[in-house]
């Protein structure tokens, strides 16, 4: 991250037969066990974007479950700018380095933030995290 950019958050709705870690389909066992075990076992991988979004090196990207609870379990770091997809594919066509965060994910597996408490109103794939949800994130990752 260049001197005097601010970290951006994003919260990633993550739909298992949605998305991908490296480029293979998560199954329906993918959930929230599975990505903190990935944070301790494999942290480094790729996720899926439908478009490209501003996000830079240092920037976090906060994982939303979609079930069984709404919930973000899990954070990451984003390790480098969206590319495009290769091979190409008209859904997803970019995609994003991230590294899981350990600690802060074992956190929030413990104690998770709800739908409620993340103020979402429509729900994409990928958006920005609002200020009053950012603070709840952050005190439950330990971060």
């Amino acid at each position: 991250m260049a001197t005097g950019e601010t970290v951006q958050d994003w919260i990633y709705i993550l739909h298992p037969s949605k998305h991908s870690l490296d480029g293979e389909s998560f199954d329906k066992d993918f959930d929230k066990d599975t990505v903190c075990r990935l944070a301790h076992q494999d942290p480094e991988g790729d996720f899926w974007l439908s478009r490209r979004n501003r996000m830079n090196p240092g920037d976090r990207l906060w994982f939303f479950f979609t079930s069984p609870d709404s919930e973000v379990a899990a954070v990451a770091d984003v390790m480098g700018e969206p590319y495009e997809a290769d091979p190409p594919d008209p859904e997803f066509a970019y995609r994003v380095d991230v590294t899981l965060l350990s600690g802060p994910t074992d956190a929030l597996h413990g104690d998770p933030v709800g739908r409620d408490e993340l103020e979402l109103g429509q729900v994409r794939s990928v958006q920005k995290v609002k200020p009053a949800a950012l603070k709840i994130l952050l005190e439950r990752a330990g971060l």
